[in-house]
């Protein structure tokens, strides 16, 4: 092996990357540094991951830098690395670290590259999202070899995802290599000479569970007055991001509350190694009182253990591995007496103390950093042996142009004319809004979805931002707690004109706020959209429209992807199914397998909601109710000529008569690509997909009038295709659902291109 080691010339890794402020960046940049201290004639570069314009001030081993949200820069990136002609590619994987869902964006990267792949994971699930599954697997059967940190990891891998144990190499979380010192010798550094010293770092945030450890300090002090208890991190970019410094503040009331702020030191900083070392060597004892169980790996963990430093923690499953057979103390989660009780007896029996110091302190010496770089040396080496890596077929480099799809850009000008800061405007004049018509409820939903799916796109900006919360406000300020429904119309005087609205605008809204809730966690906006969604979710129940049940369905869907264990929710989705499948069931004919006795508008949200639905519960037959009665809606909406022709609104279609040709509805188009693409990921058919490019062409002007309705110069969509023009008026329902149409279209290809087999 050590002769494969020697030919290990080049070698990149793909992760976050210090000065960026995040545990990933500071492993990275550790096992890179390792790297090429233990092996000279091994040349190292790293290919970091940016989550702010502009990046970071990275040092010269940086050459080249990927954008978080873009798929075109992770492609760009395989291309770089494939010119660079390197031996290993080293990732980290980290869910959220990478754009797309799940961080999909990265399998784009994985999949166009030549050399062979070894991934480090940082998380294993044991219970994974949908999402979160299919890209892991994807992942994992890219990469050439991966590197579980923990015995508990590499169970998972087999057991959860049967990656066969042959392709994992099990290396642990590395460590700098501390002495084994009296905590005296560094207490003087911070002024807590004379005192005992426990200690918590790392980046501060809600799940690491400090205002247990706080709760404790009064029982502790009890027993040992000289205690000091140091909180060494600042608080977590992401945090900070969404609510400042409000998680840190609220610690350091609970600490004046237990009236124990002289015993607490609060260090907001993000510190260097040589001074982490000297805080970890001050301390007696450390603190991990975490709250979530499925933590696989914990550098702050692995530095304080390595050190040699008595550890109390939580039993999340790297603490439980790590700390057993006497290395350590565990308790149970969110236990502040049974931290305390532990402490005092550590701090009280110092012969017990130092054996676990010690115990910790040898085993961590399989842990340091040049003897973990040695066996990611192995690893590399193994993987270019790999019989899996020599069989794979050549990679075929494409040009970014041949590998884009043909999605216009988004241009979002005409929507931001469209809206002031009450809300979105329901109707243009030409390509003015037409104040006397004033706001609807429908309108403001659909922007707010919008606003969500172009952040799941890195779409997002400053002024989207803002037109979200407006239309938040304006789904919040609709809602009339009297009627258990909202209102739809209001005017340009800011009242409201009816006293509640459609059935249709209050599944519309639930769809919002479902989806506001699932895909919109860091907007904060999700805790009034979930209370919000809870109090109008039982009125659902009580209205007749079908369309209203199935618009309910999605949102539903969309919430529970988030709070999958919400037994209303769950119900009302049982409840709503079962109203279609019996509608179907009671007027479909061979000649005619649909839910009611005509078709009039947003049609295809029926058998959307069924096939969404019946994905997610397991139910095939409600699966293969939506497609048949969607395959149908196809079939008499796509002309003779191959191209898109809805029903018109100008008489619809009444069974037995004949169907009405115009008005054609851009809404109609939005709704029946959205289902065709619910259709695809239900069942991977092309043809879905297919049928979804068609729909969206409609709008670019492969239609009955060969006339778009997409005005690229504007960025808005007319209003309707009539018999001998288009409706030159550009409203905001045109508009809104064109955008959506678009971005389910970008959504949908990310996705493809980040999972689609190699050529």
């Amino acid at each position: 092996m050590t002769q494969k080691i020697s030919e290990i010339k080049r070698v990149a890794f793909v992760g976050n990357y210090l000065p960026r402020k995040c545990g990933i960046a500071t492993f990275t940049s550790d096992v890179c540094g390792a790297v090429v201290s233990q092996y000279s004639q091994t040349h190292c570069f790293v290919v970091p991951v940016n989550d702010i314009e502009g990046g970071y001030a990275y040092p010269k081993e940086v050459r080249f830098e990927i954008e978080e949200q873009s798929l075109s820069s992770y492609q760009r990136a395989a291309d770089f690395l494939n010119i660079n002609d390197v031996d290993a590619v080293c990732v980290q994987h980290e869910f959220g670290i990478y754009g797309g869902a799940a961080g999909g964006h990265l399998l784009a990267l994985l999949r166009d590259l030549k050399a062979p792949i070894v991934t480090t994971l940082h998380t294993v699930l044991r219970d994974p999202t949908r999402d979160q599954r299919r890209v892991m697997a994807e992942l994992l059967r890219l990469s050439t070899r991966l590197v579980a940190m923990t015995q508990t990891g590499e169970g998972l891998l087999r057991e959860v995802y049967n990656v066969p144990a042959e392709k994992i190499d099990l290396i642990p979380h590395g460590i700098p290599d501390m002495p084994f010192v009296d905590p005296n010798f560094y207490k003087d550094l911070f002024g807590v000479e004379g005192k005992l010293v426990l200690l918590t770092f790392g980046l501060l945030a809600p799940n690491k569970g400090v205002e247990h450890a706080l709760n404790a300090m009064p029982e502790i002090l009890r027993g040992f007055s000289n205690v000091v208890y140091i909180i060494l991190g600042a608080t977590h970019p992401n945090l900070l991001k969404t609510e400042g410094e409000t998680y840190r503040l609220r610690l350091e009331r609970l600490a004046k509350k237990n009236k124990i702020q002289k015993n607490v030191i609060f260090y907001n900083q993000f510190v260097e190694l040589e001074e982490l070392k000297e805080f970890i060597g001050a301390a007696d004892i450390y603190l991990t009182p975490y709250l979530n169980e499925a933590q696989i790996t914990s550098g702050t963990l692995a530095y304080a253990f390595g050190a040699g430093k008595a550890v109390v923690s939580t039993p999340y499953w790297h603490a439980a591995e790590l700390l057993a057979e006497n290395r350590g103390v565990l308790v149970p989660f969110g236990d502040a007496r049974a931290i305390a009780r532990e402490v005092v007896q550590l701090l009280s029996d110092e012969p017990r103390r130092h054996a676990i110091r010690k115990n910790a302190y040898k085993m961590g010496r399989e842990m340091v950093w040049s003897h973990v770089a040695h066996l990611y040396m192995q690893s590399f080496a193994k993987a270019r042996l790999d019989h899996n890596f020599l069989s794979r077929k050549p990679v075929i480099i494409k040009t970014l142009d041949e590998r884009q799809g043909q999605l216009p850009e988004f241009k979002l000008d005409h929507l931001f004319r469209m809206s002031d800061s009450t809300g979105v405007f329901q109707h243009a004049v030409f390509t003015v809004p037409n104040f006397s018509h004033g706001y609807c409820l429908d309108d403001n939903a659909r922007a707010l979805i919008l606003a969500i799916l172009l952040n799941q796109l890195g779409q997002s900006t400053a002024q989207l931002q803002s037109m979200a919360a407006t239309c938040a406000a304006f789904i919040h300020h609709a809602y009339d707690a009297k009627m258990r429904q909202f209102r739809n119309f209001l005017g340009f005087e800011r009242r409201w004109l009816e006293e509640k609205g459609a059935d249709d605008s209050h599944g519309r809204a639930l769809w919002a706020l479902g989806t506001c809730v699932g895909r919109f966690p860091n907007s904060g906006f999700q805790t009034l959209a979930g209370q919000l969604f809870a109090k109008a979710l039982p009125r659902i129940l009580e209205l007749s429209s079908p369309r209203a049940w199935a618009l309910a369905l999605i949102g539903i869907h969309e919430y529970l992807q988030r709070l999958g264990g919400d037994r209303i929710a769950t119900q009302a989705r049982e409840t709503l199914v079962s109203r279609l499948m019996d509608l179907q069931q009671r007027v479909a004919a061979p000649d005619w397998p649909w839910f009611e006795d005509s078709l009039t508008y947003n049609n295809a949200r029926l058998p959307h909601a069924l096939i969404l639905s019946g994905k997610a519960m397991n139910q095939p037959a409600c699966v293969e109710a939506g497609l048949k009665s969607l395959r149908w809606l196809l079939e008499i909406q796509i002309s003779k000529n191959g191209c898109f022709h809805p029903v018109g609104s100008n008489g619809f279609y009444e069974r037995g008569k004949a169907m009405a040709q115009f008005d054609q509805q851009p809404i109609e188009a939005y709704s029946c690509l959205s289902a065709c693409l619910e259709a695809f990921r239900a069942t991977a058919d092309d043809f879905w997909f297919e049928q979804a490019w068609v729909v969206f062409d409609w709008f670019f002007g492969l239609n009955d009038l060969g006339a778009p309705l997409y005005d690229s110069n504007t960025g808005g969509c007319c209003d309707a295709l009539h018999v001998d023009r288009v409706n030159q008026n550009q409203g905001a329902e045109s508009t809104l659902v064109f955008l959506l149409s678009l971005a389910e279209m970008a959504l949908q290809q990310n996705e493809m291109a980040a999972l689609k087999n190699p050529a």
